[in-house]
């Protein structure tokens, strides 16, 4: 059988790949990553990016049964509420997204009515569980270390299939980029190694699916590696780079790095599944903005 087909969406504004991974035109799909358009200076969302989603799947007239978010993003909103309202779907996410909602619950000190118990999803994934996009199979790896709570999904035709796709969110980017900051609240650069260690333990030609691109001014924006490339080529985690030089590298680099410009906004909806706040009694929903929180 054939690799899973990918088709890409890349976010000039956020520099994030949302994708549709399907076995072929008029089957089941799932989209991966879905970015909702924020305006911070006027605090106005879009939906130009979810559109082009749409317009794709209802052209290939694809059945979506899953929208998968690899974490909790930091730099832009999760579209997946309203992809979900148009194409139906089930917005999922690794269960330790309850790790995750209990630090900033308490951060954006938010409503008595918030549960941080991960019931926002539709789905929680158990680390390593098996499920199915149509007749595609597929397995949530839980992959700490960004986040508490990251996620990377391995993609295949069938239990024989010796060539598999995996979409690693932000637990590595391209080789000549390197790796995520780890310094958000439950990071840790020692659970980011071992979860890089065991993406790099895949087969070599496993082709690996970025959740980001940051390209050097010499080259053009790309998403699409290989397992052998990174082991080969990664400025961070290339074979040979121990977790002792990995993890003061990551704490060095990490104090360097200004705050991603929509974490504060992004945070407070993702942890939502993507829903806005709840309408205060004026009918207007509104963002909490922490001070002198970070």
């Amino acid at each position: 059988m054939s690799l899973p087909v990918v088709q890409s969406f890349f976010d000039t504004a956020t520099c994030t790949v949302t994708y549709i991974v399907y076995a072929g035109p008029g089957t089941p799909c799932a989209i991966i990553d879905p970015v909702l358009n924020y305006d911070a200076k006027s605090g106005t969302t879009s939906t130009a990016s979810a559109d082009q989603i749409i317009d794709f799947v209802r052209e290939q007239k694809l059945t979506v049964q899953w929208l998968l978010e690899t974490h909790v993003h930091a730099d832009h909103m999760s579209s997946a509420p309203y992809l979900r309202q148009h194409l139906g779907g089930k917005i999922a996410i690794g269960e330790q997204i309850r790790s995750v909602q209990h630090i900033f619950k308490d951060i954006y000190h938010l409503e008595p009515g918030f549960a941080a118990n991960g019931a926002q999803f539709d789905y929680l994934f158990a680390p390593d569980e098996v499920f199915h996009i149509g007749n595609l199979c597929a397995q949530a790896w839980h992959v700490p270390g960004h986040t508490p709570a990251d996620m990377a999904y391995l993609i295949y035709a069938d239990d024989s299939a010796e060539e598999k796709i995996m979409f690693v969110g932000d637990t590595l980017f391209m080789p000549d980029v390197g790796s995520a900051r780890c310094d958000f609240p439950g990071g840790s650069a020692q659970m980011l190694y071992a979860s890089i260690r065991r993406i790099l333990n895949l087969p070599g030609g496993t082709r690996l699916y970025m959740c980001h691109d940051y390209p050097p001014e010499n080259r053009a924006v790309a998403w699409e590696t290989t397992v052998a490339q990174q082991r080969a080529e990664n400025i961070h985690v290339a074979d040979g780079i121990s977790e002792e030089q990995f993890v003061n590298m990551r704490k060095r680099r990490d104090a360097t790095l200004g705050m991603p410009t929509l974490m504060l906004p992004a945070i407070q909806v993702n942890i939502r599944a993507g829903d806005l706040p709840p309408e205060e009694e004026n009918g207007v929903r509104y963002l909490k903005i922490p001070l002198n929180q970070f």
